[in-house]
């Protein structure tokens, strides 16, 4: 009865995840519902895959990958493969999948995956390409990068100890090699020939490529600022030091205003000399050696400089300078029933409300950025705000009387990460290091690169790390990991495959092989590669002993049918983590990856029995 239970929930969940109406995170915490509903599982049985090592892994993956978008760092090398590929989309393609092999062969298809889907997606956007024609093909070949060195996957590890059990050696670093790379030429044939056919060529809307319109530069772009930023040297002899903002009365006699101050930090035991930056208020006072950020004519900047002994020093770089890590620029947009339509700016008193500086109105395309305090606002104006990041974010919240256009957090938190690439690459570096070295357990070594990228800056703060975090896959494959509990506790695995022993025995060794093979890959659309190798590694040992046939062979074999988990969402990590950034449908995994399955199955009951003679 539990056995009919089991496959019932199997094929229910199957035609919900093929009609694609529910969230694929929900089908699988209904079906794990249902196992427990039903008695087959346990709660604690059920909620084991929420503290699985791998779901925790992934959720670390996707902070350090983060931390290498947040950086830049997936931008630079984007753009080195770019520079690599020259114009061609075709060898682009390529040089992305041979680097995903390659990363796969010493760390796990998960890790390989989380690393490079940051980079693949920066590239197919910057080429105007979807990231849907690239993601697919990317988790195929990380997961055929598992047979390429014994650490690469746990199946290939799972395999090796099962022969040691039996009193046999256990499989070499480079053992299963050979089979790997044919593995990973056919993948990439298979895409080369036909990913223009078996994968979707819609689109899919990104938000960083719809975030770029309004990021801090095209915004200082777009509002001409160059030519009205100006930055002035505050030298010993200045007469303005020692005087506040507001005795010295700048907007009413010079039409200018102070935005921030740059200042060399006094506190503390400075061993290397430290600048930090503030918001100008009313109140600030002005000290030696300060610089001073300036909105308005250069004229009056210059008479400013000439009447208090200060330098000028400006630079192409000025609208830049703007955006730090403290500090930031935003388009607010007035709310048709805004209190601060028909006010002028100088009566609103934006700075003393918000504390934030307006640097300029766009009205209808034309842009105002001097002598404003006389503006009168009207509904439809754009204002261009500068100030504190906290302040900006604040200020979606505090009130109604404007709306913040675009990202400012995520803007903020890429303002805060700048300069930062290098770091965030040696902590990769580190992190796979330590996944080499197996020093630590796996999620162990993901975790120390997660942490560091926070510690050192790479991210914002800890908010920004969970904000990055695809909950959906990690929910996903929490929620699937039982089933593989389900299905071996109600005996369903056992039954099928001593069926196909029995069915194909009398066509020899390589007709069960082929059997043990083809139902290895077929459970493995639903269960992970490492279930799948645990349940029925003993039985293709048991199989290859009472037939007298080589158990390497049959071992092989099913390190190599547990890692083609091609044709649904479920089948591994990889495809869950896929699934959502490519914008991809249960039927997309069908089409792309039973043709590659076949093809796989046929080259694989040639190559296998070569290096691992029957």
């Amino acid at each position: 009865m539990q056995l009919a239970i089991t496959f019932s929930i199997l094929a229910i969940s199957i035609v919900l995840f093929i009609s694609n109406r529910i969230r694929a995170d929900l089908v699988a915490l209904l079906a794990l519902l249902a196992f427990v509903i039903t008695g087959i599982l346990e709660p604690n049985e059920a909620l084991v895959g929420f503290s699985n090592s791998v779901v925790i892994m992934i959720a670390g993956l996707f902070v350090v990958g983060a931390g290498i978008v947040r950086t830049g760092l997936a931008q630079s090398a984007g753009n080195l493969l770019l520079k690599w590929s020259g114009k061609s989309e075709q060898k682009l393609f390529i040089l992305l999948l041979i680097i995903t092999g390659s990363v796969g062969a010493f760390m796990s298809n998960t890790g390989t995956v989380a690393l490079m889907l940051p980079i693949v997606i920066s590239i197919a956007i910057s080429i105007n390409s979807s990231p849907s024609k690239y993601l697919i093909p990317l988790s195929y070949i990380s997961s055929l990068s598992g047979l390429l060195t014994l650490i690469a996957t746990p199946a290939n590890l799972i395999v090796s100890q099962v022969l040691v059990d039996n009193g046999y050696e256990k499989l070499g670093f480079f053992e299963i090699t050979p089979v790997g790379i044919i593995a990973i030429i056919v993948g990439i044939l298979y895409f080369v020939v036909a990913r223009n056919v078996v994968l979707p060529n819609g689109k899919k809307k990104d938000a960083v490529g719809a975030g770029h319109k309004l990021s801090p530069k095209q915004l200082a772009i777009d509002y001409e600022l160059g030519g009205n930023l100006h930055r002035l040297k505050v030298p010993e002899h200045s007469l303005m030091i020692g005087k506040k903002l507001t005795d010295l009365k700048l907007p009413a006699k010079y039409h200018l205003a102070i935005l921030k101050i740059d200042r060399k930090s006094t506190e503390g035991i400075n061993l290397l000399p430290m600048t930090y930056q503030e918001m100008a208020g009313p109140l600030s006072t002005v000290q030696a050696k300060d610089v001073l950020y300036i909105q308005g004519s250069l004229k009056r900047t210059e008479e400013l400089a000439k009447d208090y002994l200060l330098e000028v020093d400006d630079d192409d770089s000025m609208p830049d300078l703007l955006v730090s890590k403290q500090l930031g620029i935003a388009e607010v947009l007035l709310t048709p029933h805004s209190t601060l339509i028909n006010e002028t700016i100088a009566s609103i008193k934006f700075r003393e409300k918000y504390n934030l500086n307006i640097l300029g109105v766009n009205r209808k395309g034309e842009y105002v950025l001097s002598e404003m305090a006389d503006v009168r606002l009207r509904f439809g104006d754009a204002l261009l705000v500068q100030g504190a990041w906290e302040e900006i974010e604040l200020l979606a919240k505090a009130t109604n009387d404007v709306v913040v256009i675009g990202q400012p957090k995520e803007h903020a938190s890429m303002a805060a990460a700048s300069g930062k690439a290098p770091i965030a690459g040696a902590i990769m570096l580190l992190m796979i290091i330590l996944m080499i070295s197996e020093i630590f357990p796996a999620v162990i070594s993901v975790l120390i690169g997660a942490v560091l990228m926070v510690v050192t800056g790479c991210l914002r703060n800890m908010d920004d790390a969970y904000g990055k975090m695809n909950w959906e896959s990690i929910i996903l494959i929490a929620a699937m990991l039982p089933m593989a509990t389900a299905l071996e506790k109600t005996g369903g695995m056992v039954i099928l495959s001593e069926g196909i022993i029995d069915l194909l025995g009398d066509f020899g060794a390589l007709g069960v092989l082929a059997g043990i093979y083809f139902i290895t890959m077929v459970f493995g659309q639903f269960i992970s590669n490492t279930a799948t190798a645990v349940l029925f590694a003993p039985i293709a040992m048991t199989a290859a002993l009472s037939m007298g046939a080589n158990p390497y062979t049959f071992l092989i074999a099913i390190a190599v049918s547990s890692s083609m988990a091609f044709a649904t969402p479920v089948a591994s990590p990889t495809n869950a983590l896929v699934m959502t950034a490519g914008g991809y449908k249960f039927f997309d995994f069908v089409k792309a990856g039973i043709p590659l399955q076949l093809i796989m199955f046929a080259v694989m009951m040639i190559v296998i029995p070569i290096f691992f003679p029957l």
